[in-house]
């Protein structure tokens, strides 16, 4: 009789073993599939905006090198022109070929930061805000020990401080924003906040400027929290992995 119990609790007990050994599998399985169909969404996520950015760049070079230069040409041919005391028509000429000037300086820049790969993430930013000066106070706190970033990462930000900072001007009453970059050991921290009315998250978050700067963020394989209160203004913290890979990083940037 004992031999019977102890044969049935062995049984038993392999039975349990086993079945706890199915379900660790099947659980194990199923991260591993979740794991995958992140991944792969995160490589959809970056393959999308990569194509973008590539698009963007191509009409934009377009614009800046092809078009800008065309126009800055002729600004210089109509400048040098005599055109016999039609000073009127010469100086009206003139002002419509540098608004155009301009105009084509600023399509290209907000399709695509051209010459962001040549004088860095600070610089360039920096230009933004003094173009928009004349709209919102932008303060940029760099701390000492900054380190250019890859060039994908780089125009990432960049893309996302314009985003925000459009967003604040088109839909804020706003009147200053603030930029804060800090270097740290495993990663980077970008904050960006302004003293407009704030807004809420649930209520905005399938907008397109919301989207796009959350697809950007997802891109750097990077984490970020919304800091919103109505009438107190809005911040965003970002927080982006140093060691980061990104393949084919020269044929899209």
């Amino acid at each position: 009789m004992i031999l019977i119990i102890v044969t049935i609790a062995i049984i038993v007990s392999f039975i349990l073993l086993a079945y706890r050994a199915f379900i660790s599998r099947i659980i194990k399985e199923k991260n591993a599939q979740h794991e995958a169909e992140v991944l792969h969404q995160k490589k959809l996520v970056l393959e999308n905006i990569r194509a973008q950015e590539e698009e963007r760049k191509r009409v934009a070079v377009m614009i800046h090198d092809d078009i800008g230069n065309r126009l800055n040409i002729l600004s210089l041919w109509l400048n040098n022109l005599d055109t016999k005391g039609d000073e009127l028509i010469k100086k009206n000429i003139f002002s419509q070929m540098s608004s155009l000037i301009d105009a084509a300086r600023s399509i290209s820049h907000t399709l695509y930061p051209v010459n962001l790969e040549s004088v860095g993430l600070v610089l360039y930013v920096e230009e933004l805000i003094a173009n928009l000066s004349h709209k919102i106070n932008i303060s940029l706190q760099v701390m000492p020990g900054y380190e250019k970033k890859d060039l994908f990462v780089e125009v990432q930000l960049y893309r996302i401080i314009q985003e925000f900072t459009t967003n604040v001007i088109k839909h804020s009453t706003a009147t200053d924003l603030w930029i804060y970059i800090k270097d740290y050991r495993q990663n980077m921290a970008v904050v960006i906040s302004d003293n407009g009315q704030g807004f809420d998250y649930e209520q905005v978050k399938k907008g397109m400027g919301i989207k796009n700067i959350e697809s950007r963020i997802k891109s750097m394989n990077a984490i970020h929290k919304w800091k919103n209160t109505v009438n107190k203004g809005s911040r965003l913290i970002i927080k982006i992995p140093k060691h980061n890979e990104f393949p084919n990083q020269n044929s899209s940037d």
